[in-house]
């Protein structure tokens, strides 16, 4: 079931958890369409995730784990506190194949199936720690997210700037406020970030689609280039001084996987002397 949503200023929320009913912003419509969907049930949700209505590393697995909740709090009473338990375990390994490549999925997966574990163990409902432990993830990543965004400010020194970013990593990817982007969000409420300017991102576009739509639904200063034009901007205006961009991975050495096409901006950012987070 869908429903038509305003794209006026103001906060960003592409994942939507109140009275344990999930709602969720249908991405493959943007930037043309603002549309949330009610993910009532795992098949919703599996669905969901399998489509790229939801998309990013932390907000699939935040959705994977309250479309579960959800199907818990309406789901008739279970003959046992047992049978509750496989009920969790088997719609989980449902939600796992939405996704195979996703690691925060199955990181979550593992986490909570140990809560489930626990909660029979200790003779506690386990409808009930599940439904817990999933909100818990979802205000964990809000935090974590706002952590990430005043520390990235931060490094960045003190006054006014320009930045750039590649892909989608804010809203729209998390549960909130964003990883990357977290640190533009952040830099905007403190007055110090003049422009931010993205890349396309292609193949998928998740810059020109999905960036741009979360700078413009928050009236953030911004301004899209061709994944090319980056050397050349850089050349050109040394106003701007950073380069920020998300991390699907990082090694322990420091090495980051991310976006294709991040490569190349850190080899830029290193010629011409900017700041790469």
């Amino acid at each position: 079931m869908a429903a038509e949503a305003s794209c006026s200023a103001g906060r960003l929320q592409a994942i939507r958890w109140e009275s344990r009913q999930l709602v969720i912003l249908n991405q493959t419509l943007l930037p043309h369409r603002s549309e949330y969907l009610k993910i009532r049930d795992t098949s919703a949700g599996h669905y969901s995730i399998a489509t790229m209505q939801t998309r990013g590393a932390p907000a699939i697995a935040i959705v994977a784990a309250l479309s579960l909740a959800a199907e818990l709090h309406t789901h008739p009473k279970f003959d046992s506190n047992k049978a509750a338990h496989q009920h969790v375990y088997e719609r989980l390994d449902y939600l796992g194949t939405s996704r195979p490549t996703a690691v925060n999925l199955f990181a979550a997966i593992r986490g909570l199936k140990q809560v489930a574990d626990q909660a029979l163990e200790e003779n506690r409902d386990v409808c009930e720690a599940y439904i817990a432990a999933a909100e818990q993830m979802l205000a964990d990543d809000i935090a974590d997210n706002q952590a990430i965004g005043r520390h990235g400010a931060a490094f960045l020194g003190e006054g006014k700037t320009k930045v750039l970013t590649h892909c989608n990593t804010g809203a729209l990817a998390t549960a909130g406020y964003g990883t990357a982007l977290g640190i533009v969000r952040s830099m905007w409420e403190q007055g110090r970030l003049e422009q931010v300017v993205f890349t396309e991102t292609r193949p998928y576009n998740q810059g020109s689609r999905l960036t741009s739509y979360e700078l413009l639904t928050e009236q953030i200063p911004c301004r899209l280039i061709c994944d090319s034009a980056v050397s050349a901007l850089l050349q050109a205006d040394p106003q701007v001084s950073a380069i920020i961009v998300g991390a699907d991975r990082v090694a322990a050495n420091g090495d980051t996987a991310n976006k294709i096409g991040t490569y190349q901006l850190a080899i830029s950012a290193r010629f011409h002397n900017r700041k790469f987070i």
